[in-house]
């Protein structure tokens, strides 16, 4: 049956945003983690989403806000315990997105052994681009993407290079929370994150497919 949703705008309605932690072994690495033998799971709220056209908020209680580029994953047909053979049919497309992160939140929270919600899902942590039409990425596992800060190349990777496939990341997820219909995985990000300040720009990229901008402001 065919949809009646509008995926081209799946950031309106989707219901829920799943996050891979420490799926690059280099971004594992330089944040002085152990590279996992099972993914890393988080969740951020529909409320994290933001398009072009809007800022980066950075959280009134955070002071080192970092990106982390992604590719990102939207659903077009749920399913439970998704086995990884028929996974693909199952995406509808793709996104570039940013997993923004209150670093030194999460920092603090990972000393006491607490979630990460406060450095993840807060409003405008989900930065996302346009709607990338399945045909676009003929094969996802092998895409380039980059990020730039005021011009200058901060993060570069290919998903080539991530720990846990595409395929094996919905089938693993599935297994735990039902995938539904314009719901979005991000992927994980590559090497390379740092900290943004107020004003700074934020330019970013999936190599001849789509490109987003996005400021970054704190609130009044």
């Amino acid at each position: 049956m065919a949809s009646t949703r509008n995926l081209n705008r799946f950031w309106e309605w989707g219901r829920k945003i799943i996050c891979v932690g420490r799926n690059y072994p280099d971004h594992a690495k330089e944040l002085k983690n152990a590279v996992p033998t099972e993914p890393v799971l988080f969740l951020k709220p529909p409320s994290a989403y933001v398009t072009e056209g809007s800022s980066i908020m950075v959280p009134f209680y955070s002071h080192n806000l970092h990106h982390e580029v992604e590719l990102g994953v939207v659903i077009g047909k749920g399913g439970t315990a998704i086995p990884q053979n028929a996974a693909m049919d199952h995406i509808a497309g793709y996104a570039l997105c940013l997993d923004m992160t209150a670093r030194d939140v999460q920092d603090e929270c990972k000393t006491k052994g607490l979630p990460w919600t406060l450095a993840k899902a807060f409003n405008t942590s989900c930065p996302v681009s346009e709607f990338i039409t399945k045909e676009k990425i003929a094969d996802p596992g092998n895409v380039k993407i980059w990020l730039k800060v005021n011009g200058q190349l901060r993060q570069e990777g290919n998903t080539s290079q991530m720990i846990f496939s595409i395929p094996f990341l919905i089938s693993y997820i599935s297994e735990i929370i039902t995938l539904e219909e314009g719901d979005l995985i991000l992927t994980g990000t590559p090497k390379g994150v740092s900290s943004v300040q107020e004003h700074d720009e934020l330019l970013a990229g999936i190599e001849g497919i789509v490109s987003m901008k996005f400021r970054v402001d704190r609130p009044e």
